[in-house]
């Protein structure tokens, strides 16, 4: 069958759907709300249309704790400056060790180095009150912050909920960052403590990071102690760094402890997440204790169904807000699945052979490892035994319909598959999937509760069927509460608020459907316009994907003074095959079919790869820029790249173009 962009592909059946935390989540409200709210549109629409009752239920319903009684739900419905259960005291790690005496596992991690091990509530228990202890000797308070230069592992789990107990602030960067990145982060809130390892492997590659590490503590004279996790050699000499604590020393006891938790205010800061630094230093985000333990438990378990019995995985690394989402699955007394390491090694099938031996029932992911998956011709029901597996969720960029199709068709029929969307800016997705809904090929399932998602045109008219700005026209609790380092507020208010005055504008294209479903067509700010018709990149990508020989693809738009534009087309070609005028032609006219004629390249390059952020996205806008004649360092910050040579090839393009001017 050939599927396209809203194709019906699954539906859940009545006793999954009955079986659901959404299902019972409707029934707690019609018994002790009197609200008889039978599907979910209108379950949605009363979240968003009385903001305050709803997340006063979320509040109820999942028995939020809290060491004082708040008086109003929130201080106002204007934004930005909108205040959360302004009175109350709460603690992220408190509700998370609610699961402490579960039976089932805590987390189950692995790495290239490391065997699966499985993680009980009582040792994450334990370890966590040691390393409290360690943090408390070391003089670790309230507001503090604590840093991780640490790989999605086990320790690092656990330094976040040490950290958070305290009140403290936590912030996190993977060691595959490079040192300048590291420092532009942590440089700017001055950390008293780091966590950090020796080096890691990647791929089969050792990389060695001591003397990175070295120098970057060299640059923050604020910091007071390291807590060393010797994980790539066992013997590594910490002596170097600063006040050095081996994670064995951090965390060990004589006798057992009974973990303490610091009330802090609902808005007060959990952590500092960072934007991706393409122009100028990486945006300092702080978001908020309550609410983001508020939004994590309406969208873990509600929306992606997580119970005592999940087993729940995304593959991240602890720089992408993903990690810290991942992290907040241990809120329902799931289980989290962690790995380190390259999800192609030592082969291509290796995450699914994972997924068989950890028995996931949530498989997290990007939308490209599918493509990737789809593109190799793997066959994961054939060769694995994925019975366990309920959900497969897609975010990072969007999934094509054929990327929906593809896990039906080879993942396992009765799969709920689930594309999301949001971002590093509230640690969460706006648009969600829900256990009650049905799969619609290419499209995101709904809006998450609680989150007014509108798209708007230009004169701020909201719009349906058609695309235009992804927007939140009211509060959200897991909105940043400020920048750090911005006084006056005006940087975060640039960000978001500039567009449309006092609603949120997120920066992508989205068009949501009739039926309450949504497609983001990719950042509005990398659109591509051509004689008036504008089309999102994704639709470009989609298209251009579907050649076989192609790897991966981007399209700038670049406008020119006589109001038309150039639009080249830079692609990466598979398995270096050659770059032939067969090919050529297969691109322009999937474009001409699927996009329209006027959206068929006006130059085509190929390139060896495609710069991308250290959370893998591709650069659209900076790139665009670039060739557009402004200057590399105006535009980019050269650490923010996961590859740093590719982006050789646009600046030296740039130069090209613009001496034939």
């Amino acid at each position: 069958m050939k599927v396209e962009e809203g194709t019906l592909l699954w539906e859940p059946s009545d006793q999954q759907i009955k079986q659901s935390n959404m299902y019972a989540y409707q029934q707690w409200l019609a018994n002790n709300k009197q609200l008889h709210l039978n599907d979910y549109a209108s379950l949605w629409k009363w979240s968003v249309d009385d903001i305050s009752s709803f997340w006063e239920t979320i509040w109820e319903y999942f028995n939020v704790i809290s060491h004082h009684p708040y008086q109003h739900v929130i201080s106002s419905t204007s934004m930005p400056g909108s205040r959360w259960f302004k009175e109350a005291k709460v603690n992220y790690a408190e509700h998370v060790f609610k699961h402490k005496d579960n039976s089932n596992p805590a987390i189950i991690h692995a790495s290239e180095t490391r065997g699966k091990q499985e993680i009980s509530w009582q040792q994450l228990y334990q370890d966590t009150t040691a390393l409290q202890l360690t943090l408390k000797n070391i003089g670790v308070t309230k507001g503090d912050r604590v840093v991780s230069y640490a790989p999605n592992i086990y320790e690092t789990v656990v330094a976040f909920l040490a950290t958070s107990s305290l009140g403290a602030i936590w912030s996190s960067a993977s060691p595959d960052f490079g040192k300048q990145s590291v420092i532009e982060r942590f440089q700017q809130i001055e950390p008293k403590v780091m966590i950090t390892i020796d080096g890691y492997q990647y791929g089969g590659k050792s990389f060695d990071r001591m003397a990175i590490i070295e120098e970057i503590q060299s640059t923050i004279p604020s910091l007071e102690a390291t807590i060393a996790i010797p994980y790539l050699h066992a013997d590594t000499d910490f002596s170097n760094l600063k006040q050095p604590i081996t994670w064995k020393d951090a965390v060990h006891t004589s006798k057992p402890l009974e973990l303490t938790f610091t009330p802090v205010g609902f808005n007060d800061p959990l952590w500092v997440l960072y934007s991706s630094g393409t122009t100028g230093k990486p945006k300092a985000i702080v978001h908020s204790q309550g609410g983001m333990l508020l939004e994590h438990l309406k969208a873990t378990h509600l929306h992606l169904d997580l119970d005592q019995n999940s087993r729940f995985f995304w593959f991240t690394t602890t720089g992408w807000m993903m990690w810290n989402f991942l992290v907040g699955g241990l809120l329902n007394g799931s289980c989290i699945i962690l790995y380190d390491g390259s999800p192609s090694y030592p082969d291509e099938r290796f995450l699914w052979k994972f997924a068989e031996d950890t028995k996931m029932t949530v498989f997290g992911t990007s939308a490209s490892f599918i493509t990737s998956s789809m593109k190799k011709d793997i066959h994961p029901e054939e060769e694995f035994d994925l019975s366990a597996l309920k959900n497969i969720s897609s975010t990072g960029s969007p999934l094509p319909p054929e990327g929906f199709q593809w896990c039906y068709t080879h993942v396992k029929k009765d799969i709920w598959v689930s594309s999301v969307s949001g971002g590093t800016d509230v640690c969460t997705a706006f648009l969600l999937g829900s256990p009650t809904l049905p799969v619609y090929a290419g499209e995101l399932q709904c809006s998450g509760l609680g989150a007014k998602v509108e798209s708007f045109d230009s004169n701020g008219n909201s719009l349906v069927n058609e695309i235009g700005e992804l927007v939140l026209t009211k509060p959200f609790p897991c909105m940043p509460i400020f920048f750090w380092n911005d006084d006056d507020g005006m940087r975060m208010y640039h960000s978001y608020f500039d567009t449309y005055r006092g609603v949120w504008c997120h920066g992508d294209y989205i068009k949501i459907t009739e039926k309450g479903t949504s497609i983001i067509y990719g950042r509005s700010d990398a659109t591509i316009n051509r004689g008036g018709i504008r089309i999102g990149t994704s639709e470009i990508y989609r298209a251009v994907d579907q050649i076989e020989e192609v790897e991966d693809s981007l399209m700038i738009d670049l406008p020119q003074t006589n109001g038309d534009s150039i639009t080249p087309l830079f692609v990466v070609m598979k398995n270096s095959k050659p770059f032939t005028d067969e090919v050529k032609n297969s691109i322009k006219n999937n474009l001409k079919t699927h996009c329209s004629p006027r959206h068929v390249p006006t130059h085509m390059f190929e390139v060896k790869e495609l710069p991308k952020t250290l959370n893998g996205k591709k650069i659209e806008v900076p790139i665009k820029k670039i060739l557009m004649g402004e200057s590399f360092e105006q535009v980019m910050n050269k650490g923010s790249l996961i590859n740093e040579s590719a982006i050789e090839y646009f600046i030296n393009l740039a130069r090209e173009w613009n001496s034939s001017v």
